[in-house]
């Protein structure tokens, strides 16, 4: 695994709770909103938990590349210049100069 891939994994690791919770709040709203489900919410608030226990780890993986872009761009700009380009994106957030001071 290379020291990219081990930073990445680390970074989706913290966000997961975040956002796990975040799925997981949206889905119980829903089905606490809707009377149909709520209806049946023995079934659905166990789905719901299942559910965001299964989509926080892709959508956490896709989010960490971006909550990186900061770091990396203060600490070494070619490879934030190459993170960005699979990103497709351009536009990232100036370094802070608490960082740069380092």
């Amino acid at each position: 695994m290379s020291n990219d891939t081990l930073a990445r994994l680390r970074v989706a690791a913290l966000i997961f709770s975040m956002v796990n919770a975040v799925l997981f709040g949206l889905g119980l709203i829903t089905v606490l909103s809707v009377r149909v489900l709520s209806e049946q919410a023995y079934f659905w608030i166990p789905a719901v938990i299942v559910g965001s226990f299964i989509l926080a780890p892709p959508i956490a993986w896709f989010i960490a590349p971006s909550m990186m872009q900061r770091f990396l761009k203060a600490k070494c700009p070619p490879i934030a210049a190459q993170l960005s380009t699979k990103l497709g994106s351009q536009t990232a957030a100036p370094a802070s100069p608490r960082i740069l001071r380092r």
